[in-house]
């Protein structure tokens, strides 16, 4: 039987995964042969401690250098593997996978920690069952640029911003679009995404744009600020962000923002009834015809 279920009566059992992770010094979310990877370090971990090889899929696979204070992910787990996740003398109160959680962060290096984990509820994917993911990108503009304590997660910019400008320019972009100038190419991947919130906040000298979509092509979040940012140090006007939706490659008129600055924050689910039919939704691949 290779179907997850949520009794541990036979076949495989599927556990939901909350995430943190510095991204620094990983080459990304997904395992690469020869990489630091948050994937790789994660399947490594579990497997030790279940005695088995699995793997974990998360709702957004991050690029080199990001960071997530809300990954989620899931990973499937033989039923008779499970018993090594428990403790030989459970403490009153725990949660069923308490006692991992706590082996987990003994055993995890110091930029990635398994925040929790629970049983998956019927029809539960990490990727494919998410209606939205969130992500946060912070830059200071302060003239010393960033304080050591938020360097890795921060990103100096070195020149004034017009974040009114920038808002602007952000407005012009929300909706169901065709988002190919601001993705890079993945041959058999849509770039028609659902932005439904783009919007950047200015708090002294640190600026935070917040970027939520049903979805993410390669490279989008960081495209978007990229291009952002042109309209804030005032290279190019407000209209010319909505122009690039016209385009069908990935535009060479600007560079993504730097790595460091990206978190992915959060991803939001449907009720557990709803899981199943939005994961069917999710997999129904997106055409041109659905934005005309």
């Amino acid at each position: 039987m290779n179907e997850p279920v949520i009794d541990s009566g036979g076949g495989l059992v599927r556990l939901r995964l909350d995430i943190a992770y510095d991204g620094t010094d990983f080459a990304g979310w997904a395992t690469q042969a020869g990489q630091r990877t948050v994937a790789g370090v994660l399947d490594d971990a579990l497997g030790t401690v279940f005695r088995t090889a699995v793997v974990t899929r998360a709702a957004g696979r991050t690029d080199s250098g990001v960071h997530a204070t809300g990954q989620v992910a899931h990973v499937d787990v033989p039923a008779a593997a499970l018993p090594h996740a428990y403790p030989r003398t459970p403490r009153s109160g725990d949660e069923e996978f308490g006692p991992l959680v706590r082996r987990l962060g003994r055993m995890l290096p110091e930029d990635v920690r398994i925040t929790q984990i629970v049983r998956a509820a019927p029809g539960f994917d990490a990727r494919f069952s998410a209606l939205r993911r969130h992500y946060a990108y912070r830059l200071s503009t302060a003239p010393f640029g960033v304080t050591p304590q938020d360097a890795r997660f921060v990103t100096a910019w070195p020149r004034p911003l017009d974040v009114d400008a920038m808002s602007a320019a952000a407005r012009g972009l929300l909706g169901l679009r065709d988002f190919a100038a601001f993705c890079r190419h993945r041959d058999g991947a849509t770039t028609i995404r659902d932005l439904q919130r783009l919007d950047c906040v200015r708090a002294a000298e640190r600026i935070s744009i917040h970027v939520s979509a049903d979805a993410f092509c390669w490279n989008m979040v960081r495209s978007l600020v990229g291009a952002l940012l042109a309209v804030g140090e005032h290279r190019r006007d407000a209209a010319w962000c909505a122009s690039l939706l016209t385009e069908t490659r990935r535009s060479s008129d600007f560079a993504a923002a730097p790595a460091r600055g990206l978190t992915l924050v959060g991803v939001d689910y449907p009720p557990d009834d709803e899981l199943a039919a939005r994961t069917v939704i999710t997999r129904d691949l997106r055409s041109a015809d659905e934005i005309r």
